[in-house]
């Protein structure tokens, strides 16, 4: 009798010891699940507008090289297009233009192509040496700056060189843009478009004739070219018969702008001047090839 006891109480207690398989399986095996990661800790690109593109795709897993922010410019190609020629771009936003350094500047937020300023913080410091002071009084100007300066002088509201109102004097439309076009560029047509010119130190060809002005303009004839810049509109002559007056400030960064303005003599039309006042004059002037190709020869 008391080994039937003794078996029974053994048994019971062996029963009790063993958990249950179904209780083992929830503790060591959770269920699988498709549960997405938590918006909250994704990092946000804050560029996107809405949340539908959040919507629109699963979320993944931040990886160690995110995508590239929607709002960032698109790369540079290697040729340039009829917009960045006639300077349809804002240069603030352009991935190859940096702005410049206040203290090198008659004025500030001026911008120019990167490879550009490089090359001109070269120069200014080879000509400080030689106690030479350059500052750039202007750079990189788009179509709509340009647009702005030439409808001012079209309308009057702003008097040409000498004091005298176009707008007033001269009805004729193609004697008119001529007029302007002695000393500002027809929107489209300027080099300043390209982030590659600046013009220095003074806009009068009387100040490099003595003093500081004449020292600095021989110092940039014997010397610019070694750092990539060339004066871009000479004195009128025999090599050059076309263009604008000769502007003794105005230099152009010649490895790149030579790249852009054979690109310039491919594709660009005098019917392509459109989009401000007296723009239906550029084919009469023929302004491609007397202007935009009227330069110093050795910048062709």
């Amino acid at each position: 009798m008391r080994l039937f006891v003794f078996l029974a109480l053994f048994t019971l207690i062996s029963c009790q010891s063993q958990p249950s398989s179904s209780v083992n399986q929830k503790t060591t095996s959770p269920p699988k699940t498709n549960r997405t990661p938590d918006m909250d800790s994704l990092p946000l690109d804050r560029s996107i507008a809405d949340d539908s593109a959040i919507h629109s795709s699963p979320i993944q897993e931040p990886s160690a090289q995110p995508k590239e922010p929607k709002h960032r410019p698109a790369k540079s190609s290697t040729t340039f297009d009829l917009k960045y020629i006639t300077g349809r771009f804002n240069q603030r936003k352009h991935p190859d233009f940096v702005r410049l350094d206040d203290r090198y500047c008659a004025y500030p937020d001026m911008y120019l192509r990167k490879e550009v300023y490089q090359a001109f913080l070269k120069m200014r410091e080879a000509a400080k040496k030689d106690d030479i002071k350059l500052t750039i009084r202007s750079a990189t100007r788009n179509f709509f700056t340009q647009k702005r300066i030439w409808e001012n002088k079209w309308t009057g509201k702003k008097n040409i060189a000498g004091g005298e109102n176009l707008a007033k004097t001269t009805k004729d439309p193609v004697k008119r843009a001529l007029k302007i076009l002695r000393y500002s560029a027809m929107p489209g047509s300027s080099r300043h478009h390209w982030g590659t010119d600046i013009d220095l130190n003074d806009l009068a060809n009387s100040y490099f004739e003595t003093g500081k002005g004449y020292k600095m303009y021989q110092w940039m004839r014997q010397n610019a070219h070694r750092f990539g810049f060339y004066q871009v509109y000479t004195a009128k002559g025999p090599l050059r018969k076309t263009g604008y007056n000769e502007e003794r400030w105005h230099w152009t960064y010649l490895p790149t702008s030579k790249k852009i303005l054979a690109q310039a003599k491919k594709i660009l039309k005098d019917e392509d001047f459109k989009g401000f006042l007296g723009a239906e004059t550029a084919p009469k002037i023929h302004i491609v090839e007397k202007y935009v190709l009227g330069i110093n020869p050795e910048c062709l």
